[in-house]
Formats: C-alpha cells, sequence, structure tokens
C-alpha cells in the first residue's frame, strides 16, 4: 500500500460518515455489508485537507483503470450511490467494488472477493474528474 492507510479528504469523509448514518434505510444486505465494512475502514483513514490529497488517490468522481487476475483491464469512475450507472461505468462507493478501491492508490493492489475466490485487483491508473460534491448545511 503506497500511502501505509487510505486516504480520505475531508469534505468526502462527512460525505461518508453521512452515507454511512443511512445504512439502517438500504434493504439490501450487498448495500449494509459494505456500509460494516466502510465503517471500519473510516476508523483507520487518514483524514486530509482538499489541498494535500494526493492526485492519485481514489475518491468521489475519480475515474479508475484497474487490473483483474484474469487479464481483463476495466475503467470505472466512484461516484454517489445516487449517480450510479453501470453502462455508463459508473460505480457507487457502496457497490463492494467502489468500496474495494476509495482511499487506495495508483499502483496499490487491493484485495477482492471475486466468484472463484480473493484475488488482488491492481489499481493502473487513478484519474481526477471535477468535483460535485457539495455539503448542505
Amino acid at each position: 500500500m503506497k500511502y501505509d492507510v487510505i486516504i480520505i479528504e475531508e469534505v468526502e469523509y462527512e460525505l461518508l460518515k453521512r452515507i454511512v448514518s443511512m445504512a439502517q434505510y438500504y434493504k439490501d444486505n450487498s448495500y449494509r455489508a459494505s456500509i460494516e465494512k466502510l465503517k471500519n475502514e473510516l476508523d483507520l483513514a487518514k483524514i486530509v485537507s482538499e489541498q494535500n490529497m494526493p492526485e492519485d488517490v481514489v475518491r468521489f468522481n475519480s475515474k479508475v483503470e484497474i487490473a483483474t487476475p484474469f487479464g481483463v483491464n476495466r475503467t470505472y469512475q466512484i461516484v454517489t450511490p445516487d449517480r450510479s450507472n453501470i453502462k455508463e461505468n459508473k460505480i457507487s462507493i457502496l457497490a463492494p467494488m467502489g468500496l474495494a478501491l476509495f482511499g487506495y492508490a495508483q499502483g496499490d493492489e487491493v484485495e477482492w472477493e471475486f466468484p472463484t475466490g480473493k484475488n488482488l485487483i491492481n489499481i493502473i491508473k487513478v484519474e481526477q474528474m471535477k468535483r460535485e460534491l457539495k455539503m448542505q448545511k
């Protein structure tokens, strides 16, 4: 792991905490399981300001190119649950893949549960897209 811990920007951290607080309202078991894992990740994460956020860390709206052990390369954009659209390769932060990648950096290997068992995903490239997050007070 490039930075020893996952890194999350302050505003995104607050948004993630709000998403976690809404967990009781999700009916889908996979979302609830992802939220529980996210809670644990947030406890260990390094929280940084926007100006101290490394450019190569996966965050909201990042486009992430990954390589799987099956020789498949894919690019996904990590988005909030309401913007998720798999046809556009936009995956929710709460989807297991979104959760697995969030806070990790280009060059990191992330353990992922495939139908055939656990394997490593390599983060090949991270591209930062325009920020669209706004916190409502």
